[in-house]
């Protein structure tokens, strides 16, 4: 797995997402939210199957477009095994 920044935005704000590459053309797009219990979680912003990657980058335009402070960090994954859940936030 390789992950490399792709967009950085304000270092103080600004949303964090992380775009899941699976370099078939196929993506998902994660966003930084809270739980139930306020905890930080990551959950997916394009739903849980993976989308055209086209589709993809139009949502973190949309995203751009609403908020300019955006950071994106783009994880390529051909293998699947990438999980948020082994993320130290």
């Amino acid at each position: 797995m390789t992950a490399m920044i792709i967009r950085s935005g304000d270092p103080e704000a600004g949303a964090i997402y992380l775009k899941v590459n699976y370099l078939d053309g196929n993506c998902r797009v994660l966003n930084r939210t809270y739980g139930e219990a306020g905890e930080q979680v990551w959950s997916s912003a394009t739903g849980d199957a993976p989308v055209e990657e086209a589709r993809a980058d139009e949502y973190l335009q949309r995203q751009f477009n609403f908020d300019s402070d955006c950071w994106v960090v783009e994880i390529e994954d051909p293998n699947g095994k990438f999980s948020p859940d082994d993320l130290v936030v």
